[in-house]
C-alpha cells in the first residue's frame, strides 16, 4: 500500500490546521480616561474600573497603562481594600 502524501492527509482533515493567528480573538482594549494625580486610594470608582466583578485587578495588557502606572494602580488598589474601601 502506497504512502499517503501531507496534501492527501490534510484532504482528509478538512484542509489542515488553522494558523495560531486565525485562532486568537482580537483583543479589546478597555477606553478608560487615566490622570494621574486622580490615582489615590480614595477614589474607588476609578479603582472599580481596573477591578473585575470577582475582585481580581486587571493586567496591564487589558489596561493600557505604562509599567510606572500600572504599579501605582496596584498599590492604590490594595491600599483601598486594606481600608475596606473598594474590593
Amino acid at each position: 500500500m502506497p504512502r499517503k502524501t501531507n496534501k492527501e492527509k490534510n484532504d482528509r482533515r478538512g484542509g489542515g490546521r488553522r494558523s495560531s493567528s486565525e485562532n486568537r480573538r482580537p483583543r479589546v482594549k478597555p477606553k478608560i480616561d487615566f490622570t494621574v494625580d486622580a490615582l489615590d486610594f480614595k477614589n474607588t470608582t476609578l479603582l472599580r474600573q481596573f477591578v473585575t466583578d470577582q475582585g481580581r485587578i486587571l493586567p496591564r495588557k487589558y489596561t493600557g497603562l505604562p509599567a510606572h502606572y500600572q504599579r501605582r494602580l496596584n498599590r492604590a488598589i490594595k491600599r483601598a481594600r486594606q481600608m475596606l474601601l473598594a474590593k
